[in-house]
């Protein structure tokens, strides 16, 4: 679960008046699983809800894990499925790419685990033993073969969790909507993940926070956010004791292992949400210096990391663009 980003003043930050004759319009809801806020600018005042609210629900009817009849749900039961709808082959793709750019520390394909531990959408009693090796032969982003036509299981134990690119994906998705419509100036929040276009209605640009993960009803610090988006993974929400031993949701797919590492949250910033959203589970996996080193050749990304160092003190890392 994606949630350090903190909803400042309710839900958004929003900190002086208008354009002139260009008042702000505010749509919130809930869907797949988690609220959703939109913040745009129209001298029109036009509401797209009903739009909006659309769209999320046919993203759902490809990508919900928790919807038995959805495209991935019937996929995960069978070999092959030939795509209905555009939204599993368009995350599948990004996936593929963050996939080989991160060298595997991204893979959709863990499902198995993310079960075996608990955390998928069967009630399966959490703490059990879990049989990495035995779950680690149906992982691999490999197993799978896809087109824009159909995607082919090469093992029969392969299935797909996409939970954690999905939601950004479908931020893109409404920002795409209400560009459409010709709105150049909003903010979509999906679960935390944001997509800001152009700038409020005060001319000054979108301000948001992000939770200190160890006082998650304060701020660590807060971002201006213009043209980008923003998400983040953290481990400090969705996890449980079981046994004396905790057990996390963010699951390295090469070694099958629930990452116990120094880092509390991963905030990516990036041009799109799939993107970040892809990337902040990925750096995670990855750990600091391995992101630092990756950052260094992929300069359309930037993060900001919330660790422990070894003496158990709460410190960050911005990269170079954030700092300027």
């Amino acid at each position: 679960m994606k949630t350090t980003i903190l909803i400042l003043g309710g839900w958004i930050v929003a900190l002086a008046a208008a354009f002139a004759n260009e008042p702000m319009v505010l749509l919130q809801g809930q869907a797949q699983g988690t609220t959703y806020h939109i913040k745009y600018v129209d001298g029109r005042q036009r509401s797209f809800q009903r739009e909006v609210d659309s769209l999320l629900a046919e993203i759902d009817q490809s990508l919900s894990l928790y919807r038995p009849d959805s495209e991935i749900s019937t996929f995960n039961r069978s070999m092959c499925f030939r795509f209905r709808l555009p939204h599993f082959y368009a995350v599948l793709k990004k996936s593929e790419e963050i996939f080989h750019q991160t060298q595997g520390a991204f893979d959709p394909t863990v499902m198995p685990l993310v079960e075996a531990y608990g955390f998928g959408p069967k009630k399966i009693p959490k703490g059990q033993f879990v049989n990495k090796d035995s779950l680690l032969q149906c992982v691999g982003f490999q197993n799978i073969r896809f087109d824009k036509v159909e995607i082919v299981k090469l093992k029969s134990g392969v299935r797909l969790d996409l939970n954690s690119i999905a939601q950004g994906y479908s931020v893109d998705q409404v920002g795409a909507l209400l560009e459409i419509q010709g709105i150049q100036h909003y903010m979509v929040e999906i679960g935390g993940e944001i997509l800001a276009k152009g700038q409020k209605n005060d001319g000054q640009s979108w301000v948001i926070g992000i939770e200190n993960p160890l006082s998650p009803t304060q701020l660590q610090t807060k971002m201006n956010l213009t043209n980008r988006a923003m998400t983040t993974a953290g481990n400090y929400r969705n996890r449980y004791e079981a046994n004396g031993q905790l057990f996390s949701h963010i699951i390295n797919p090469k070694t099958g292992e629930m990452e116990q590492s120094a880092i509390l949250s991963v905030t990516v910033f990036a041009k799109d949400a799939m993107t970040a959203d892809g990337y902040d589970t990925a750096f995670f996996v990855m750990g600091l210096e391995n992101t630092k080193r990756f950052l260094n050749t992929h300069h359309d990304l930037d993060v900001y990391i919330i660790y422990r160092d070894e003496t158990g003190k709460l410190r960050t890392y911005a990269s170079n663009e954030l700092k300027n």
